[in-house]
């Protein structure tokens, strides 16, 4: 009979986070229709202020302020509450941008209309040469700016790739965002068991390939991020020692106006080797690492510290 009841219980429970969920899910969805009803600058910029208002009532302002405490420990404290103010603002813009991705327009020679996103003659051809290469790019990316961008940026400039990606726990969340992401940025594959088989394949068949890399994973390797030690996956450098393909880096930086930004594409990295002069993956992560940490002191504000990337 116990049994019984706590089997019964369990049920319910589970019944009411799945109801709970699908409800929380579809008004998500509703809001996300009704805001890319409205003008992008407009709503962007409001939920911008708003997020710098709540923000800081949140568990992870805390989190935030330790994390920029630890990596920048000669700001003065004014500095620092400017950059938290600014890393809300980004991340509340960064929320109301995600409905216009498909809207956004990306620089073109042939296009005369202004464009939200744009480029300098070096990233321009340094994009013409990876679509150019003989072998397929693993490009890397970081939670700067708006990091849905990359993946569309190198969609609309022509360059295939297959885009590892986190989906929401809330399905009608996953399926509302999957929509959005479809059709504007290439082969989405999910995160799971069987993410770095797809994406290897795709290298393979001769397919780029993107993920974000400054996010924890406890089944990590070791780097230094701001001089402290942090565990980050090592499926890039896997990617490179086990198809030979070329590994560079891809940022946004929002500009000044805060509505528009530039895309920024690095040289192919000098990979490490070791000992069996195959692609070192440890060196390889850290020498990536490495380069989104300068990412990062160059627009503090525009990276997000309220993730726990230090554990």
């Amino acid at each position: 009979m116990e049994w019984s009841l706590k089997k019964g219980a369990r049920s319910i429970k589970w019944w009411l986070r799945q109801s709970i969920g699908a409800v929380a899910g579809r008004i998500a969805v509703l809001l996300m229709h009704a805001i890319r009803r409205g003008n992008r600058v407009r709503v962007a910029r409001r939920t911008g202020r708003l997020l710098r208002k709540i923000g800081p009532w949140l568990p992870e302002h805390r989190v935030a302020r330790a994390n920029l405490k630890a990596a920048f420990p000669g700001k003065p404290a004014d500095e620092i509450e400017r950059i938290l103010g600014e890393s809300w603002d980004n991340l509340g813009r960064v929320a109301a941008e995600f409905a216009f991705l498909d809207q956004l327009r990306i620089w073109r020679p042939d296009d005369p209309l202004p464009a939200d996103i744009v480029f300098d003659e070096g990233d321009i051809r340094r994009f013409e040469a990876m679509r150019a290469a003989l072998h397929p790019t693993a490009l890397f990316a970081a939670h700067l700016a708006n990091w849905e961008l990359p993946a569309l940026v190198a969609a609309r400039t022509g360059v295939e790739a297959a885009v590892l990606y986190r989906p929401p726990s809330l399905r009608a969340v996953a399926n509302a965002v999957l929509k959005i992401r479809k059709g504007c940025m290439g082969t989405l594959v999910p995160s799971g068991f069987d993410a770095p088989f797809r994406l290897s394949g795709a290298l393979t068949r001769g397919s780029n390939v993107g993920m974000l890399i400054d996010q924890h994973d406890f089944r990590g390797i070791d780097v230094l991020f701001f001089g402290r030690k942090c565990k980050v996956s090592p499926l890039l450098a896997q990617l490179a020692r086990n198809t030979g393909c070329n590994i560079r880096g891809i940022r946004i930086v929002r500009l000044a106006d805060g509505n528009r930004f530039r895309g920024e594409i690095t040289e192919p990295l000098d990979l490490p080797l070791d000992a069996e002069n195959r692609v070192d993956v440890l060196r390889t992560m850290q020498t990536a690492t490495s380069i989104v940490e300068g990412w990062v002191r160059e627009y503090p504000e525009q990276w997000l510290w309220q993730h726990r990337r230090w554990r």
